[in-house]
């Protein structure tokens, strides 16, 4: 059979699976070894050992688990709320503040957890019913969480960069360097639609009633500025040299430890088995989904589909520009259907050589790649955000929380044209700092 024809079989097989709300382990796995027994009948089976094994032999994965643990201790205290607060008292007196206050916490609590369904959750229980109170409409309120909750996987530490980092084999130092200021870039177009939305509409006011002294502004400071020295001391070690990324993210997920125990109090077993039972759910299902990856990897090359697509894609006698675009475009398709780990462990070995090959830095495409699938996120029909957003907001229609996030679709698309015309965004930071 043609290779082309049996890769589109797989990934046809792959996403009627993952339809039927299997688990993306168990579609990946049972798609992996259905084609590897038609192939090479049930001799095939016999390499599945062997092969598991070696994708999950690798050091550099333990530092997942170790990062989520940071996360899932966040993510289980109060650290969202304060920084929701904190940054409302600091922005109280500017117009449409609120929005502000909300788009800039999503950003620092990302930061903090590296998840956007966290993200989402944990500022929009909190901020969603507080711009409604106030004034400002449904779908801007909505939109900017399910948008900013996207910086999650952008803004180091990022599980989806070390995914890529390990499938490509780049440095995740200088992936975690490399998200930095697009991070920011991103941000920045997520507040300056808000704002234009809400002086648009007129949703300017600023905290009508509401002031703050200094001291009021400061009080929660000695609570958030550990935290975020934690993971200012994390990608230290990382780009420094001091540490390799499983060591950072060890001694990292301690510290968040100790401090959500002296700062938050979360000292009882109760606590403790929350944040390790959260921790274990997801670092357990990110591993499972990796190992069967690989074994996704191997039925494709053992099949030629990889090759064949590669050999495909580097005969297209085109511009490397309109080379990219194809290629974001397929992300961006996929991305409709599949959670952005599996993309990039599926897609990663087949599309990088293309890449590397045009000439285009894999640090650099990285961070696009990364672009790319926080799209998938807010785009249906398998926008994780939206339906989070739609959880905690259950009387607003999924329609209006979709069209409120289309604009922020539409900035996340000027980041990766940007990005295109003025590539240092992402590469000057990495090669200033670690050469």
């Amino acid at each position: 059979m043609n290779p082309l024809i049996t890769g589109a079989m797989i990934f046809a097989l792959t996403l009627i699976l993952l339809a039927t709300g299997m688990p993306i382990a168990f579609a990946l796995g049972g798609t992996a070894l259905f084609f590897m027994w038609l192939n090479d009948g049930w001799a095939a089976l016999t390499f599945l050992p062997e092969t598991l094994f070696a994708g999950l032999d690798d050091f550099t994965l333990a530092s997942i688990p170790m990062f989520v643990i940071m996360g899932a201790a966040v993510a289980s205290s109060r650290a969202g709320s304060d920084l929701y607060e904190a940054l409302s008292r600091w922005l109280y007196k500017v117009p449409g503040s609120l929005v502000i206050s909300n788009i800039g916490a999503c950003a620092l609590f990302s930061a903090l957890t590296g998840s956007s369904p966290a993200t989402c959750a944990a500022i929009g229980k909190m901020g969603i019913p507080e711009m409604r109170r106030r004034g400002y409409d449904a779908d801007l309120a909505t939109g900017s969480i399910a948008a900013g909750g996207t910086l999650g996987i952008l803004i180091p530490p990022s599980v989806t960069m070390i995914l890529y980092g390990i499938a490509s084999e780049t440095s995740i130092g200088a992936l975690f360097i490399a998200g930095i200021l697009p991070g920011l870039l991103l941000t920045s177009l997520f507040i300056a639609w808000a704002l234009f939305l809400s002086w648009k509409r007129g949703n300017t006011q600023v905290f009508s009633g509401q002031s703050y002294t200094l001291m009021q502004r400061l009080e929660l400071m000695p609570k958030l500025l550990p935290l975020m020295a934690v993971i200012v001391g994390v990608i230290y070690a990382l780009y420094g040299g001091i540490a390799t990324p499983s060591e950072a993210a060890g001694v990292g997920a301690a510290l968040c430890l100790v401090m959500v125990f002296v700062i938050y109090r979360m000292w009882t077993v109760k606590d403790l088995w929350h944040i390790m039972r959260d921790a274990l759910r997801e670092s357990g299902m990110l591993l499972m989904i990796i190992g069967m990856s690989v074994l996704f990897g191997y039925a494709m090359s053992s099949s030629l589909v990889t090759q064949s697509v590669a050999t495909a894609i580097a005969e297209l006698d085109v511009n490397r520009w309109v080379l990219l675009g194809a290629v974001n475009v397929f992300l961006l398709v996929l991305g409709c259907f599949l959670p952005p780990a599996a993309i990039i462990l599926m897609t990663t070995p087949i599309i990088l050589p293309v890449i590397t090959a045009a000439g285009f830095d894999p640090v650099w495409f990285g961070v696009m790649l990364t672009i790319n699938m926080e799209l998938g996120l807010i785009t249906p029909p398998v926008g994780l955000n939206l339906f989070v957003i739609n959880g905690i907001t259950p009387d607003v229609k999924l329609t209006t929380i979709l069209r409120g996030a289309f604009p922020f679709m539409l900035c996340m698309v000027v980041a990766m044209v940007l990005l295109c015309l003025f590539p240092g965004i992402a590469t000057w930071l990495p090669q200033v700092l670690m050469g």
